[in-house]
Order: C-alpha cells, then sequence, then structure tokens
C-alpha cells in the first residue's frame, strides 16, 4: 500500500520532518504501508539539501520505502495512486482528494495567523469525511486511522451554487 504525504504549494515543516521521522514511518508500516511518497514543497527538512531542482528521490527508513520530491505540475497521479493521503488542510487539496473518495488525514498549519485551516479540517472530521490531528499525534492518528470509518464525501453539484445565487438575488 502507498501512503502520499503533500503540503502542497506551501512550506510545512513541522509535517515533512515528521513524515520522515522513524515513529511515523513505522505507524505507516504497522499499518500496511510499504511505500510512502512525500511532496514537501519548500519545506526545510533533514534531508532537504538531497534535492536536486526537485527530481525524485529515494531512500528505504523504518521497513518502508520514502520517495520525496519538491513539486510536479499535477498532484492527480500521486492522489490517484494512493491508499492514504496526509495532507496540509489546504481547501483545495482536501475538496480534490475527497472528491476522488481518498481516505485523508489532515495536519493544519498552526502557524498560519487566523487558523482558517483547523477551522475548516475540525468541521470536515466533525463531520466524519477525514480526521484531523496534529503535528505531533501524527503517529498516533496513523495508528488509529481506520478508512472505514470515513464517510463518502458527496458529489459535486454545479448547480447548486447557481441556485444559492438566484436565491440571494430574489429570481426563485
Amino acid at each position: 500500500m502507498l501512503a502520499f504525504v503533500t503540503v502542497g504549494s506551501t512550506k510545512f515543516d513541522s509535517l515533512i520532518a515528521a513524515a520522515f521521522t522513524p515513529h511515523v514511518l513505522v505507524s505507516f508500516h504497522r499499518k500496511g504501508y510499504t511505500k510512502v511518497v512525500v511532496q514537501c514543497g519548500n519545506s526545510a527538512f533533514e534531508m532537504s539539501d538531497t534535492i536536486r531542482d526537485g527530481q525524485i528521490q529515494n531512500l528505504s527508513r523504518a521497513s518502508v520505502e520514502v520517495e520525496f520530491y519538491q513539486y510536479k505540475p499535477s498532484l492527480k497521479e500521486d492522489f490517484e495512486r494512493a491508499d492514504l493521503v496526509v495532507s496540509h488542510a489546504g481547501s483545495g487539496t482536501i475538496l480534490e482528494v475527497l472528491r476522488m473518495g481518498k481516505p485523508m488525514i489532515v495536519v493544519p498549519n498552526e502557524t498560519l495567523l487566523d487558523n482558517h485551516q483547523e477551522e475548516l479540517s475540525s468541521e470536515l472530521d466533525a463531520m466524519g469525511y477525514l480526521r484531523s490531528t496534529t503535528v505531533k499525534k501524527l503517529a498516533d492518528t496513523i495508528d488509529q486511522f481506520d478508512a472505514s470509518d470515513i464517510k463518502p464525501f458527496p458529489p459535486q453539484d454545479p448547480s447548486r451554487f447557481a441556485r444559492i445565487v438566484d436565491e440571494v438575488m430574489g429570481f426563485i
């Protein structure tokens, strides 16, 4: 099985550093993941100096194969291959992954000023669509994660926005 860790276009040093710790990698291993792919963006971490021009690097740690890179034009292929996505709590990433029906653990970046990531991830967790955690609790969350407890995200309804605008404008 494959786990994909991503920070998208952001910098989230503590999440990326945690993804490479033996504690987190052992948790992935215990849950049956044999490969972890990490999209690290501009995050600084222990091995960040081994990245050359954003190229994919491979290594093995804690009985798990680890692949990491900075950026790709699209993460869609990585999302599709993943059996689990661990991500920053950016709304675009969350919606894309949930619409694909992938199980997801999100880690809000607590260093952001308005903490909007925490609000979004907590609400989606309460609704049962994903699990929200902190960097410090990531390994424990992986250990306790059960994808069968996650509710399917409702399909996108593009007409809903138009209905809301029509209501607000008094057309209906």
